[in-house]
């Protein structure tokens, strides 16, 4: 049995990732980070989703990011609810990159050669680290960086959301009877993880409801 490590943060996406890793056979050990986001409902919903998904175990690893600040999840900023222009400031700076390297160590320790991430370059907030760029040079680096790597393991950065819609993403969750409504997007879901139904990371999900002829499960305040 092939073992991977997935990256759980609570939302629609990664939930449909685990669903995907479990799907193709893998043994899934899930991988949430605490690292001092605002919305910290987010970590209740990862639990939540590896029981729900079938992951074997479920790490939440503490790393607070918001000893450096910069942006509106760390940060006292104020988080947008219209549109931006350019990279907004929920991108919290080398995100995905930490959460990589993280989930690189734990899968070397486990003898694992793969990795799932719910990163995605359709319907997304134009974070720069989502894109299939960046996963292709971080697979690279994974694979000259880790003593696996030398050894001759090809380490594989699984992104089977990056080229896909939010209605792909819905439509292929209720098909894989992905219970959306125990996720949490919102980028100020209060303590109850309900949403705010404002900001960028809700209106990219329920248009992807939307499209997709689905109802929205999400729970707004």
């Amino acid at each position: 049995m092939k073992h991977a490590v997935v990256l759980v943060s609570g939302g629609m996406d990664s939930a449909l990732t685990l669903a995907i890793a479990r799907q193709m056979g893998f043994v899934c050990h899930a991988l949430s980070v605490d690292y001092g986001q605002r919305h910290h409902a987010e970590l209740d919903a990862a639990k939540r989703v590896a029981e729900a998904m079938g992951a074997v175990e479920h790490h939440v690893q503490m790393l607070d990011l918001r000893r450096f600040g910069g942006s509106a999840l760390t940060a006292d900023i104020a988080v947008p609810e219209a549109p931006s222009q350019g990279i907004p400031v929920t991108y919290v700076p080398a995100r995905n990159t930490i959460m990589l390297s993280l989930a690189l160590a734990w899968a070397e320790t486990l003898g694992s050669d793969d990795i799932f991430c719910g990163v995605n370059a359709v319907d997304y907030s134009g974070y720069p680290d989502c894109r299939p760029a960046f996963i292709e040079a971080f697979e690279h680096l994974a694979r000259v960086a880790t003593k696996a790597g030398v050894n001759g393991e090809l380490i594989s950065i699984h992104a089977p959301l990056i080229a896909m819609s939010k209605a792909d993403i819905a439509r292929k969750g209720h098909e894989l009877d992905v219970d959306y409504g125990i996720t949490v997007s919102c980028y100020q879901a209060d303590d109850q993880g309900r949403a705010c139904g404002k900001c960028d990371a809700c209106r990219l999900r329920a248009q992807g409801f939307h499209d997709a002829g689905l109802p929205d499960p999400t729970r707004y305040r």
